[in-house]
């Protein structure tokens, strides 16, 4: 089943960045585990928020399930928040950190409230469980 895994902002300097919070494993290293746990797996990232937006649309008109860590946009974007309420698959909320752990800004995910479910503060194994999960569907 092809999933589309979508990282936003900061995501793809994993492994350099703040490696105390997210631990060492490399963008590359994270890609290579979600196209292990399914081969089928479309892992992107950006550090703009439209085109995050377009691939939700794009995962809305084809049904396709989504792995989304929206990271900063979480927090406060209400236009990730609306894209994401028109899936029409299943979303997998996935934070590396524990948020609520964290500043008290990152305690509230607008995403949180249309996802079908959350994996938070697991590292990058919140990938796999995510994927492992859908694949069950």
């Amino acid at each position: 089943m092809r999933v589309l895994v979508l990282n936003g902002p900061n995501l793809g300097r994993l492994g350099s960045r703040e490696p105390l919070v997210y631990g060492d494993t490399t963008y590359d290293e994270l890609v290579a585990l979600c196209r292990a746990a399914n081969p089928e797996a479309d892992v992107r990232q950006t550090d703009d928020e439209a085109t995050m937006i377009g691939w939700l649309h794009e995962a809305a008109d084809s049904g396709a399930p989504v792995v989304l860590n929206a990271a900063a946009w979480s927090h406060y974007s209400i236009a990730l928040r609306d894209a994401c309420s028109q899936l029409t698959g299943p979303l997998v909320e996935v934070h590396i950190s524990q948020t609520a752990a964290r500043e008290d800004f990152r305690h509230a995910s607008v995403v949180s409230a249309v996802a079908t479910g959350t994996i938070t503060g697991l590292g990058v194994d919140g990938y796999r469980l995510a994927l492992d999960w859908l694949g069950r569907l």
